[in-house]
């Protein structure tokens, strides 16, 4: 069976916890053991100190060391401040006090360290040794023995290499017993943070899966309500961006479908009326009723072939062709290919075109833009109006561009509905309304094709009355 996450968390953690207190104990027990036996080490120097002090008395009262020569014993008793031992009676080893009770495990027999009077050498201010034991190193720590401010001899006393006596070696267990006992109770206490905190992280993990498990099942509207500061609060707001983006495509899908049956509703619901009143003879077979039948079928056409270009579109299917040209020049021919037909119907066309040249363009997909603007211009401007095109070269911190600006007169469109014009089949009613012909797809068409020119298109509202639509498109290539 594969392990959780949380499981592999906790595991994780643990084993941190784990090798953090096993290498702590390690070395704090290394660090106490030195530090006993150097606290240890030291209560004998100072005890030897006290034992020099005395020394320099004796050797006041002999004026020599010829008293001490070759007699370790009693060089041990003035150490320790002792009187010669009673007959029969052996003195106590210096440095050392008889324990109350011996641990277990340090016996007779058991190997330790050598005893105070084996680490204890006297020699002379020229180093000959007096008494002691003769083996301990010339260089060994030394305490000068001075009489009348001249050394007279020195203490040379060896450290202990470790614990000797039994109530330190008892003192130093009982320490590493505490020692991991304590150590037992914060390994547990971090195996029960790790599991809290483990389970803590996956919470909104755990949240995320079932969140991503409605949205599979076809359930938008889940959200995930993880309040945090950290990249899983980041991943749950992204997450909810997401359901927004796929509950709002969801809702434009089915209002798609619906707009769609709807504008190829109205054409054949007016086809099969011309038609059935043609065949009940309520109508006479002429050259109006032909036209108007034609008329119909030209706009169940161009609404057709208007879906085919937006479904090309949307899925990049469209054919470019892109090449160098002078999209000013462009610009113009429609202007003056538009130019009698806004004419016609009582708009005046003023226009300011520059030469601007474009590196990547394709020509007849950015006519079709510009025609399906000039079309909606004419279309929805009131007579008498005016259209004004001017197109500028521009370059903004190193960005070269063509910017076009197609303002018209009244009317006028809202605010709120600026950032809808180029959805698909939107239009605003009534002032914009079906009457005028269209399907609400020029737009969303010509934003496809600026978008594949790596350019911008946005509504804005013209200072004519009317309505501004602004383009840019860069002139090195697709940003």
């Amino acid at each position: 069976m594969p392990l959780r996450l949380w499981h592999r968390l906790f595991l994780a953690f643990a084993l941190l916890s784990l090798l953090a207190l096993a290498a702590f104990a390690m070395l704090q027990a290394r660090s106490f053991q030195r530090g006993f036996l150097d606290y240890v080490n030291r209560l004998e120097r100072e005890r030897a100190e006290d034992g020099v002090a005395r020394l320099e008395r004796a050797y006041a009262t002999h004026g020599d060391w010829d008293f001490l020569r070759g007699d370790t014993p009693r060089l041990m008793r003035i150490l320790e401040g002792e009187g010669p031992p009673r007959a029969g009676e052996r003195p106590a080893p210096p440095f050392e006090r008889p324990p109350p009770h011996r641990a277990p495990g340090f016996g007779p027999d058991e190997r330790r360290p050598p005893p105070p009077r084996q680490r204890v050498l006297l020699v002379d201010a020229q180093g000959r040794p007096i008494a002691g034991n003769p083996r301990i190193a010339p260089d060994t720590p030394a305490l000068d023995v001075r009489y009348d401010g001249a050394v007279v001899g020195r203490l040379l006393l060896a450290p202990l290499p470790r614990l000797r006596a039994d109530v330190d070696v008892a003192f130093d267990r009982e320490q590493r017993r505490d020692m991991a006992a304590i150590g037992a109770v914060v390994l547990l206490s971090a195996l029960l943070l790790a599991w809290a905190v483990a389970r803590w992280l996956l919470h909104p993990v755990r949240a995320l899966a079932a969140g991503a498990q409605a949205l599979a099942n076809g359930d938008y509207a889940a959200r995930i309500d993880i309040r945090r500061n950290d990249e899983l609060g980041a991943l749950a707001g992204d997450f909810n961006a997401l359901a927004s983006a796929l509950e709002r495509h969801r809702d434009a899908r089915r209002r798609w479908g619906a707009d769609i049956a709807h504008e190829l509703r109205t054409p054949i619901s007016i086809l099969s009326g011309e038609i059935q009143a043609l065949q009940d003879g309520v109508r006479s077979v002429d050259a109006a009723r032909l036209a108007s039948l034609q008329a119909e079928c030209a706009r169940l056409r161009d609404l057709v072939d208007d879906l085919y270009d937006l479904s090309l579109s949307d899925a990049q299917a469209l054919s470019y062709r892109f090449e160098a040209l002078d999209f000013g020049a462009l610009v113009r021919e429609a202007v003056q290919a538009h130019e009698d037909a806004l004419q016609a119907v009582g708009i005046v066309c003023e226009a300011t075109i520059p030469p601007c040249p474009i590196a990547r363009g394709d020509r007849a997909r950015l006519r079709q833009l510009l025609d399906n603007l000039f079309a909606n211009v004419a279309r929805y401007t009131d007579a008498p109006g005016r259209v004004v095109v001017a197109l500028e070269a521009i370059d903004q911190a190193g960005d070269a561009r063509c910017r076009l600006r197609i303002d018209d007169t009244a009317p006028g469109v809202p605010d709120d509905a600026l950032p809808r014009l180029f959805d698909r089949l939107y239009r605003v009613e009534p002032s914009r309304s079906r009457q005028f012909g269209g399907a609400g797809l020029g737009l969303a068409i010509c934003r496809n094709i600026v978008d594949a020119h790596g350019g911008r298109i946005d509504a804005q509202l013209s200072p004519l009355g009317g309505l501004r639509i602004e383009i840019e498109l860069p002139r090195g290539g697709i940003a």
